[in-house]
């Protein structure tokens, strides 16, 4: 039995040649009141609740099984998340093929259509395809090279770091602010120890010097230091190839820093510590209601107060209160949300079989966070234009859409139709208008390295968290090694306290 009573359907004669009818209307109040819902779930929670639980196979199989849901136009997208995953469960290989294409992809991005130009211009900068920021597309490079490690093919990994030399230079000649991202410290340290790994001393202490300077001149947007191991790693390569006056002055730069030759080295084995460490910051929409009129004014402050807060929850209502009015154009801009990690040192110990053992502590060498941060600040203006001249002209087209059905239906017909018109295409106006919140939120909030060299033989690997959560256990960081003089082992962990 029915609990709502039948009612006839009131039809509203128009004179274009079709008829308005009550279940029409609510047909179209159901669908501005679903307009901007996103997926129920958000599968990044999934992915961080696999990671937490030591579980990347599981996080891996998440993001595989999102692939229709990225889209064609998050194609580059699903390409990072994936080979971040991969690389976590271990998969170096595939990892690295599933970057190749993500690679191959942001190559094709670089020739964009008009078309999509425009569609993004009339709906929101989701419809565009997604570019990645700058360190975004050079942290491709850092992942392929790290799995080109793990898998023991070195020389393939000397590759990727010519390719991020390439990049990174690429960028630089771009960029004419000299406070804006132009290189990459890590990047380029990561490089340096590949290089040196690989017996070029010459390459390596070129990247050594090109990260120094990039830790030194974004220090205060950066927030990183420079690492205290790449201050040993410029006065053992500057030595190595008998740098006189580089020597000099590093060590003028360094007062008491310790360091032994490379020579002195090549007995021992090196051991590399990744630790990704947290979770990326992500993107949330910041709405801007601009009322035309008091009336319109009252009816934002009622409905938002003086808050500028995320309002995403109740996109459905507000698009149903705007739309009515009629007189309030929304604008959509992204803002990021940080996730900082409370790790602040992971402590490796690595203990041998007989003898002492060796313990180091990580140091933080990436800022993911301050380099979205830095990222969006640097595009936000140029998305504020954007954003408000598009909001604009749905507006505009929206009235002319109004007031043209109310002219074509007649004087009669005219209030109806011009009431569920206006409903309809400012309705619509206000509901499509969202930011492009997309990001790569399978990376860390922060990268930390740790480097030493120890005697070869046995030795059994522990990572315990240091500071407020320190003797807490990594379960995924107890390995075992079996190490040769002049081998290197590069280790990765990820830290999800």
């Amino acid at each position: 039995m029915s609990l709502v009573a039948p009612c006839p359907t009131a039809s509203v004669p128009a004179r274009w040649g079709f008829f308005i009818s009550t279940h029409s209307l609510f047909a179209i109040l159901a669908i501005l009141l679903l307009a901007g819902c996103g997926p129920s779930v958000n599968r990044y929670l999934l992915i961080d609740a696999s990671l937490r639980a030591h579980d990347p196979k599981g996080a891996d199989a998440i993001v595989q099984s999102a692939e229709k849901e990225y889209g064609e136009k998050s194609r580059l997208l699903y390409g990072m998340d994936r080979g971040m995953t991969l690389q976590l469960a271990g998969d170096y290989q595939q990892s690295n093929a599933v970057l190749e294409q993500a690679e191959e992809e942001l190559d094709r991005l670089y020739t964009r259509k008009v078309r999509t130009e425009t569609l993004a211009f009339m709906t929101n900068d989701t419809a565009l395809p997604y570019e990645g920021d700058p360190y975004e597309q050079v942290l491709i490079n850092v992942l392929k090279a790290l799995n080109y490690v793990l898998l023991d093919q070195w020389q393939d990994a000397l590759v990727e770091a010519r390719r991020i030399d390439h990049r990174l230079n690429v960028l630089s000649d771009r960029t004419n602010e000299k406070n804006a991202y132009r290189d990459d410290g890590f990047a380029r340290y990561l490089s340096g120890i590949l290089y040196e790994s690989t017996g070029d001393v010459n390459n390596a202490f070129i990247a050594y010097r090109k990260a120094y300077e990039t830790f030194e001149g974004g220090r205060a947007w950066l927030q990183t230091s420079v690492p205290s191991q790449l201050r040993t790693d410029l006065l053992r390569t500057a030595d190595a190839l008998h740098f006189t006056q580089e020597l000099s002055e590093y060590r003028s730069l360094f007062p008491g820093t310790k360091w032994e030759s490379s020579q002195s080295l090549q007995q021992l084995a090196q051991v590399v510590v990744i630790s990704y460490n947290g979770r990326a910051p992500r993107r949330e929409d910041r709405f801007l209601d601009l009322p035309i009129g008091l009336d319109a004014l009252q009816l934002v402050l009622l409905n938002r107060g003086f808050s500028s807060a995320n309002r995403n929850s109740n996109r459905g209502v507000d698009t149903v209160l705007y739309g009515l009015n009629g007189r309030v154009v929304r604008v959509a801009l992204p803002q990021l949300i940080p996730q900082k990690t409370s790790v602040l040192v992971d402590r490796v110990s690595l203990i041998p079989d007989k003898g002492m053992p060796v313990t180091v502590d990580t140091e933080l060498v990436h800022n993911v966070t301050a380099l979205a941060d830095k990222a969006l600040s640097e595009r936000i203006a140029g998305i504020t234009v954007k954003a408000v001249a598009r909001a604009a002209t749905k507006f505009a087209l929206a009235e002319g859409a109004m007031r043209g059905a109310q002219q074509a239906a007649g004087k009669d017909a005219a209030p109806w139709v011009g009431l569920l018109v206006g409903l309809l295409a400012k309705g619509l106006a206000v509901a499509s208008e969202e930011a492009d919140k997309r990001s790569w939120q399978t990376l860390p909030d922060e990268i930390h390295l740790a480097r030493t060299w120890v005697p070869p033989g046995q030795y059994q690997v522990q990572s315990r968290l240091a500071g407020e959560s320190q003797g807490f256990l990594l379960p995924e960081a107890m390995k075992t090694l079996s190490l040769e003089a002049g081998e290197t082992a590069v280790l990765i962990q990820r830290v999800m306290p």
